[in-house]
């Protein structure tokens, strides 16, 4: 890309599987320049990550590798030949920025590490991810991301009670922990511009993690109560959460008391009933305001009582699958599903970048053209001779 608010960054990604590749996504969609060192053959881990393969047999691509991979360039190398450590090194010297996900101590061991790579370029931001942390009792420990959401409380946070802990539907630790990282960089790289000097950014899967408990957290280390999952009801405001209607369902985000006495007059209900006057009133007794609730909106469809509680100004939504989603005229208007030219699987859409720039008077500054996720090694040849010709 040559254009968007990092087109003069030059990114090394030395990482794989999903953390780091999301960082340096996340960066690339902002203009950076993201060469991806994978290794010779086989690449980064998720190429064989499936099914979904899309393709040819002979030339398949799986859609998980699709999906963290837009707007970078693919670089073989092998880490352990000194040829091509040294291509690396070049690299590293043109550098703003590496990132990698290896566990504790490979890089040293491979004569890469962050003394080595700073020697070498002063004003190299690295951004490492580990699954728990660079030190520690388990510093060195692999880091996968379920392992990581169990490990961290996310899932016993999650699920239809204490007894059915689940794992998020998505690999959020890893994606989390990617997005902690490129915020890192940001920061490192602003640093630089005062002080010339790159710094180190750590993050983990663990960081990542507890850094999202939210209320959760404080709900602990401050009131002393330990959060449990409780299924599609918050555990601190009522009524929030899902409700049964006719043939399906609705959610609810009623999140004042004046939210409260607007749904209970659209639907004939009494805001002052004993036991349900109160936020806190409504939690302790939320059996009651479910069955409640539940019972007014028993005769109503799905679209009709969505439509009601919209007139009377209540918020609410539905809960839509990833095809009604990516149909959605809002997902749309918003950059969120973009077009790009695969060099073997041809024009394909891809999830789009979340973040969108304007400049004062409205115009839009959001880069609108984004770069297929890469084949293995589709620009080795050119990078090798950028280098030479650098």
């Amino acid at each position: 890309m040559d254009h968007g608010p990092l087109q003069d960054v030059l990114v090394v990604d030395l990482s794989r599987a999903l953390a780091g590749p999301h960082a340096t996504m996340m960066l690339g969609d902002l203009g950076a320049r993201v060469v991806k060192v994978e290794a010779p053959g086989h690449g980064d881990d998720t190429r064989g990550w499936g099914p979904p393969f899309v393709g040819d047999p002979d030339a398949r691509e799986s859609t998980y590798f699709l999906s963290a991979n837009r707007n970078k360039e693919s670089l073989t190398l092998d880490l352990k030949d000194a040829g091509d450590r040294d291509v690396l090194l070049r690299l590293v010297d043109r550098a703003d920025v590496l990132v990698e996900n290896f566990r504790t101590g490979v890089l040293e061991r491979l004569g890469l590490g962050v003394e080595e790579l700073q020697r070498r370029n002063p004003r190299l931001v690295v951004l490492s991810i580990t699954g728990f942390g660079h030190d520690g009792p388990e510093g060195g420990r692999a880091g996968y991301d379920q392992i990581a959401q169990g490990e961290a409380g996310l899932m016993s946070l999650t699920g239809s009670g204490p007894d059915d802990p689940q794992r998020v539907g998505t690999p959020i630790a890893d994606l989390l922990s990617g997005m902690y990282g490129a915020y890192g960089v940001l920061a490192a790289l602003h640093e630089r511009q005062r002080t010339g000097l790159g710094t180190v950014v750590r993050t983990s899967l663990l960081a990542a993690t507890v850094g999202v408990h939210a209320f959760q957290g404080t709900r602990w280390t401050v009131a002393g109560q330990v959060g449990r999952a409780q299924g599609n009801h918050h555990p601190s405001i009522a009524p929030y959460g899902l409700f049964h209607c006719r043939g399906g369902s609705v959610q609810l985000a009623v999140g004042s008391e004046g939210l409260w006495r607007r749904l209970c007059a659209g639907f004939g209900l009494d805001p002052a009933a004993d036991g349900l006057a109160t936020n806190s009133e409504r939690v302790a007794h939320r059996d009651r305001v479910i069955e409640v609730l539940e019972g007014a909106f028993a005769d109503w469809e799905a679209e009709p009582l969505l439509a009601r509680l919209a007139e009377v100004g209540v918020p609410a939504g539905k809960v839509r699958t990833l095809d009604e989603v990516y149909a959605w005229d809002q997902t749309l208007s918003q950059g969120l599903l973009v077009d790009v030219e695969h060099p073997t699987l041809g024009p394909l859409s891809l999830p789009g970048p979340p973040l969108r720039f304007f400049a004062a008077d409205g115009t839009e500054l959001t880069p609108r053209d984004h770069a297929a996720p890469p084949v293995l090694d589709q620009h080795g040849t050119a990078v090798r001779e950028w280098l030479g010709e650098s």
